[in-house]
């Protein structure tokens, strides 16, 4: 694809990768914005330049925040009993959109996935251990994407967890194998976490 301007190559660069942004679409999506008045482009570009210098992760459970704290973990009137272990942020949305469910969560930040190189030790696992060893927490609910490597990451925190106090459930099959989280309707899965069954009666320990 030839460009008249190298400026406009390079925002289409950009944007070109973005996932499930191809070089056409990522194109329109630039030609787009220069239509729009100066203001409005000084606006996308300081949100982007705020989204690098100021974002920050939640200390506790490692969500997305504008504070050290953020907005979930810091409400009281969560049930701090439940712990609900998620892959991202989209996640947290999605579960937070059904209004079905009423304790704190533990975002990973990915799951167990070899063949993108990812392992244990790079997602938020030690911190997880670290949270249910205090004795508050009754309950660990897995809700991972029904995927293979959802499951791989589902069981490799049974394994972890196994040895606490603590009940450990996943949401119910609601969902159909191989769907992520963020694309479940909220009806489905709503009643997924209020059908969720204990994780060990799924499976065969070796």
């Amino acid at each position: 694809m030839n460009f008249s301007s190298k400026v406009l190559e390079e925002a289409v660069n950009q944007f070109a990768g973005l996932p499930g942004i191809g070089k056409r679409t990522a194109t329109r999506l630039v030609l787009n914005l220069l239509k729009r008045p100066k203001e409005e482009l000084y606006f996308f570009a300081d949100a982007l330049k705020s989204l690098a210098e100021n974002i920050r992760y939640c200390k506790i459970c490692h969500n997305i925040a504008d504070d050290e704290i953020c907005n979930i973990c810091s409400n009281p009137s969560r049930d701090r009993s439940l712990l609900c272990v998620v892959e991202d942020l989209r996640d947290v949305m999605a579960i937070e959109n059904t209004a079905q469910y009423k304790g704190y969560y533990h975002v990973l930040g990915g799951i167990i996935s070899p063949i993108n190189g990812i392992g244990p030790s790079d997602l938020n696992i030690t911190t997880l251990t670290d949270k249910v060893s205090k004795g508050e927490i009754k309950e660990v609910i897995l809700a991972l994407s029904a995927t293979m490597d959802g499951d791989t990451t589902n069981f490799y925190l049974y394994k972890k967890l196994k040895d606490f106090p603590v009940s450990i459930t996943h949401i119910a099959r609601g969902i159909s194998l191989g769907d992520e989280l963020e694309y479940t309707d909220e009806l489905t899965l709503g009643r997924s976490l209020l059908n969720r069954i204990p994780f060990d009666t799924t499976i065969t320990i070796k």
